[in-house]
């Protein structure tokens, strides 16, 4: 399989996806995955990149958008490849990229009322434990009577 990337501005993203799913010679298909990245300090700060598949031309093709962090947007490309619709909420989630005419740009993974955006770089670094009680309510500490497991020793020896 070959791989490639390619980056692409913004404002013509959707076009470019729409003409290498659409081409015969190209048929990227499938979107495998959506990312964002953070390069604090560079300029443009963060980037999406997109991961295609050409299962047809055993070709991997991955795109990237640079953005700015005064404005960090680009287009939903879940019109192109629905599979886009959790990858972008995702990168939302933890990056708070925002994807512009995304059929849902809610948060998928943290709870509603998190604040900030966890993987960015410039994101607060001290650790402080959560209590998840969303599936049961009036709960905010674990069970004392659940008790923790040991892991157990295994031994392995070469055949």
């Amino acid at each position: 399989m070959r791989d490639h990337t390619v980056i692409v501005p913004a404002e013509r993203l959707v076009e470019i996806c729409t003409f290498l799913r659409d081409d015969p010679e190209l048929d990227f298909a499938m979107l495998a995955w959506v990312s964002g990245l953070d390069w604090l300090p560079r300029d443009p700060r963060f980037e999406v990149a997109y991961g295609l598949l050409s299962l047809t031309h055993r070709v991997r093709l991955t795109l990237k958008v640079r953005i700015p962090e005064e404005q960090p947007r680009v287009p939903s490309v879940t019109g192109v490849w629905p599979t886009a619709n959790w990858h972008e909420r995702e990168t939302y989630d933890f990056f708070g990229i925002e994807f512009i005419g995304h059929p849902d740009l809610t948060r998928i993974l943290l709870p509603e009322d998190w604040t900030g955006w966890p993987l960015r770089k410039d994101s607060p670094l001290g650790y402080e434990e959560v209590a998840f009680t969303h599936n049961t309510p009036g709960r905010t500490a674990p069970d004392p009577a659940l008790k923790k497991l040991a892991p157990k020793k295994v031994t392995y020896r070469a055949h």
